[in-house]
């Protein structure tokens, strides 16, 4: 029982060497002695990392292709916005895809996510906005997400431009 107190001690302390030990007491079949609790967190937790990174870079897609669509025409030192974002939105799609390749169980779940990521989307555009000396409010974003995920993952609105 010393031993379990330990490691649940441990766990704040030194995670490296509280796995380390979790990882041994498994291999030896000692599962009376691991620290059920924690470890059950962190696996829970890896779980979740995924489709948050995932939203996350989802995320970045709606804010960039929003701005793109509807904000490029806003100046900052004298430059309009563009080539920035779409590289942006390129690269988030990738990662997203590689994410989903090692994750396929993700496909279902990141769907569901779009209104929370559009959330964080218009966060982030207020924040641009702002730092832009522009009232945030006066733009008027669209509460519900303006884009399927199906768009956000495929549609390329530079395309005609191109």
């Amino acid at each position: 029982m010393q031993r379990v107190i330990n490691l649940k001690e441990l766990y704040d302390k030194d995670f490296s060497m509280w796995a380390e030990i979790n990882l041994e007491l498994l291999k030896e079949k000692a599962y009376h002695l691991v620290d059920w609790e924690n470890l059950l967190q962190e696996i829970e937790d890896m779980a979740r990392s995924e489709l948050k990174s995932c939203v996350s870079h989802l995320a970045v897609i709606l804010e960039h292709l929003y701005k793109y669509e509807h904000l490029r025409h806003l100046t900052y030192g004298g430059q309009k916005g563009g080539y920035g974002w779409i590289k942006s939105i390129v690269n988030s799609r990738l990662a997203i895809r590689s994410i989903l390749r090692r994750n396929p169980s993700l496909k279902e779940k990141l769907p569901i996510e779009l209104e929370g990521a559009w959330e964080d989307a218009k966060d982030a555009i207020r924040a641009w906005l702002k730092l832009r000396g522009y009232k945030p409010e006066k733009f008027h974003l669209p509460e519900r997400c303006p884009y399927t995920y199906e768009q956000a993952m495929e549609y390329e609105p530079w395309e005609a431009e191109l």
